[in-house]
This record gives C-alpha cells, sequence and structure tokens, in this order.
C-alpha cells in the first residue's frame, strides 16, 4: 500500500484502507485538546454554531497552563470560562491549580494519548505525542470547537519526510541538540505541512523524554506533525499508564517519503538557537563570548524528569553567576512533587534559582520571566521569535538544560562538559 506510519493511522481513523498524501479526509478523533488561552474562543464558536454537548465527556481534555496561577483579570476570566464549560459538560479530564501541569507534559504522562490515537489540539505543540506513536497536530480554536461536538475533523494527508537515526547521543547532549541540529540544517519552513518520521537503530537510544522533546519542535520546521515507531521503550512507559489500549502502526517497507536524511547522532554536539529563528542555530561552544541575562528551563519541551535531572546534576552545589535569573519550572505537578522528594528543590534554590509551580509563563512572554529591552535569555523553550519573551529588543537563545544550566553558572553561553 506505500504508506507511512501517519499515513496509516489516518486511514484506519478514515475508515479508509489507504490514503495517499494530499488527500483530504475526515477522521475520528481520540482526544481534543484545548488550554486557558484557547478554549474560550473554542467554547465561544461552540455555543455559536448551536452545539449543545460534547461527543465524549472523556475524550475532551482541557488543560490551564499557559496564565495559571492567573496572573491577572484577564487570565482569570478566560480560566473561569473554562472551568464553568468542563463543569456543565461533566469534562473529566480537566487540570486546574493544584493539579495541572504544562499540558504537553501532562497528557502523556496521565496517559490520556497512547500509540496509535489521532489527536488534535488548540496549540501548535500538540505534535508532541507522536513520540508516543500516535498522530497528532496543532490546529485552530474553530477547529477544536468543531472536534468537542463531532468527535471528528477534517485533514489533508501529509507527505513525508524520513529521518534515519544511526549512533547514540554523547553524554553531553540530548533531544533539544538533536531537533535544533535538524531545524538548522532543514529551515523553520523545511518540513512545511509534512510529517517527520523518526526511524532507524538510533532510536533505541533515545529516551521517552528525548522523543517527546524532538516530536515537540517539529513544528518549528513547520511540519503537521511528527512521530516516532513504537518500541519497547515506548510500549514499557504506556504500560499501566495507558487509558486505552495502544494500537501499533507500522510504516510499509515500500513507503514514498519526499526525502530521506541520515542523523549520525554520535556527531551531534551541544547546540544552540540564536534569535531570531529555531533554524540560526550554532554550537554552543561558538557562543561562549555572548553574555546572558535569564535562564529558563522548563517549558512543554524540556519540564519533564530528564530536564530536571539534567539542571541538578550540574546546579547541585554550586552557584548561580551574579546577576542572573535563573528560572526553574517542573512541567507537572508529579514532576515537581518528585524534584521536592529527590531534593531537587532545595539544590536549586541553594544555587540562587526560583522554581515555579507548573506553567508555560515566561516561553509565551506570560508572566514569570518577561524579559526588558536589550536583555538575553538563554532557555529551554522552543521559539525565539521577535519579542517572544518580552521586549521586542530581547534577545531569546535555545538550547538544552545541560547548556542552560551551565550557562547559569558562568553568566555567558556555555558547552557542559563532565568533569
Amino acid at each position: 500500500m506505500k504508506m507511512t506510519m501517519t499515513q496509516k493511522i489516518l486511514a484506519a481513523h478514515a475508515g479508509l484502507r489507504e490514503v495517499t498524501a494530499g488527500q483530504l479526509i475526515n477522521a475520528k478523533l481520540d482526544i481534543v485538546l484545548g488550554n486557558d488561552i484557547t478554549t474560550p474562543v473554542a467554547i465561544h464558536e461552540f455555543k455559536k454554531a448551536g452545539f449543545t454537548d460534547v461527543f465524549d465527556k472523556d475524550r475532551v481534555t482541557i488543560v490551564l497552563d499557559h496564565f495559571v496561577p492567573n496572573k491577572d483579570i484577564k487570565a482569570a476570566e478566560q480560566s473561569k470560562t473554562c472551568r464553568e464549560f468542563a463543569c456543565s459538560h461533566c469534562v473529566s479530564h480537566f487540570y486546574d491549580v493544584g493539579k495541572m501541569g504544562i499540558e504537553h507534559a501532562l497528557l502523556p504522562e496521565q496517559g490520556i494519548v497512547t500509540a496509535g490515537d489521532c489527536i488534535i489540539g488548540a496549540d501548535s505543540h500538540t505534535c508532541t505525542y507522536g513520540a508516543l506513536g500516535a498522530f497528532s497536530t496543532g490546529v485552530g480554536s474553530t477547529d477544536m470547537a468543531a472536534g468537542m461536538a463531532t468527535g471528528m475533523a477534517w485533514f489533508k494527508v501529509p507527505s513525508a519526510i524520513k529521518f534515519n537515526l544511526t549512533g547514540k547521543l554523547p553524554e553531553n547532549c540530548s533531544g533539544k541538540d538533536v531537533i535544533l541540529t535538524i531545524i538548522g540544517m532543514i529551515g523553520v519552513d523545511g518540513a512545511l505541512y509534512k510529517s517527520m518520521e523518526f526511524t532507524g537503530e538510533g532510536v533505541k537510544n533515545l529516551s521517552m523524554d528525548d522523543r517527546l522533546c524532538i516530536c515537540n519542535m517539529a513544528i518549528e520546521a513547520g511540519a503537521k506533525n511528527g512521530i516516532f515507531p513504537v518500541d519497547d521503550i515506548t510500549l514499557a512507559y504506556l504500560q499501566d499508564r495507558s487509558e486505552r489500549e495502544p494500537v501499533v502502526y507500522e510504516a510499509d517497507p515500500d513507503a514514498e517519503y519526499e526525502k530521506v536524511i541520515d542523523i549520525d547522532l554520535a556527531k551531534i554536539v551541544p547546540t544552540v538557537a540564536c534569535p531570531h529563528l529555531p533554524e540560526n542555530t550554532h554550537p554552543a561552544s561558538e557562543l561562549h563570548d555572548i553574555k546572558v541575562d535569564q535562564v529558563v528551563i522548563g517549558s512543554c519541551t524540556n519540564g519533564r524528569m530528564e530536564d530536571m535531572e539534567a539542571a541538578y546534576s550540574i546546579l547541585n552545589g554550586k552557584k548561580i553567576a551574579d546577576g542572573i535569573r535563573c528560572i526553574i519550572i517542573p512541567g507537572t505537578m508529579q514532576i515537581y512533587r518528585e524534584c521536592v522528594e529527590r531534593g531537587y528543590v532545595t539544590a536549586f534554590i541553594d544555587a540562587g534559582a526560583v522554581v515555579s509551580t507548573p506553567t508555560c509563563g515566561p516561553c509565551l512572554g506570560g508572566y514569570m520571566g518577561i524579559l526588558a529591552a536589550g536583555e538575553r535569555c538563554i532557555a529551554t523553550t522552543n521559539r525565539n521569535f521577535v519579542g517572544r519573551m518580552g521586549h521586542v529588543d530581547s534577545e531569546v537563545y535555545l538550547a538544552s538544560p545541560h547548556t542552560a544550566a551551565a550557562s547559569a553558572l558562568t553568566g555567558y553561553i556555555t558547552e557542559y562538559k563532565e568533569a
């Protein structure tokens, strides 16, 4: 049939034997996701269209994470709208203060998404769940409204680029360095409306956190989605976690790809995306003369447990450089609790950092770390557009937790090297 993994999932959800790139289909949805920014707009459109109920209270997920705890009156009103809607429709997966997390860290952790799913979310980084072997993509709030009501969505079947991974990452590198390297190679439109399909023997050397990070930033290359094959690492992660039985799809041996790009993981180096695009990448070792004012370790890209472990391994017993503001944001309450129990939070505070409840906060220039004119931040977030984290004359450098934490100790962009 010559179908990619993504195409097989879409065909199954459209009730078709096969699909081809460019074909328009109407597919059943397993999960519809929204947050405190996008859901109020979707609710307005939901009511405007005359819908009276959600298609399945267990398949609609609303996570308050961008401005929660609420930063101002507008944020409070948006959250109130979400709370009232979730209550009136008995939405079972509603996450608010005290049990919330950054949505794309929370849904995999809680087992809400699983292998073989077809997922839409009114947030561009919904492509994260491809790490589990699901098709997941970001949509607008109007599509979210229709999805909540009907459980269906229209798609144009994407063509695909195959990334053949070999080798094993160096100790000071992670999935963030992999995806930054790839975006630097192909550009921010290098995979425009395509599926980025990661395969090869090197996949087994990437942890689930690495894969979630890589798929999270597929959108930064313009992709419709990113996706990994389901292997033993995936199944071990999903075991006793998934709400539904995982469904495993595999690409056909003769599946058609627009191109194949070989990536030797052993050759990856600590990489930084300089302002003002994720494609403007350079080895961290070449940027040691760039002074920073702020460090952010967190976000839906790098707020998971392995990211906290990396930060702890570097900051424990040391002091953050004078004049540097270091903000650490665990991705979910479960991760936050584990950081407390392991003693990470104490170590972070002793080093001179502040540790926040889970929130998107500074990533989108919302709160918890806004930049003034002329200030620079090195962050484990996913975008560094003009004004992304504050003033239009500020700068954001994207990096891994290793590089960000090492930079916090020196006050300059610094490649982490194990002692």
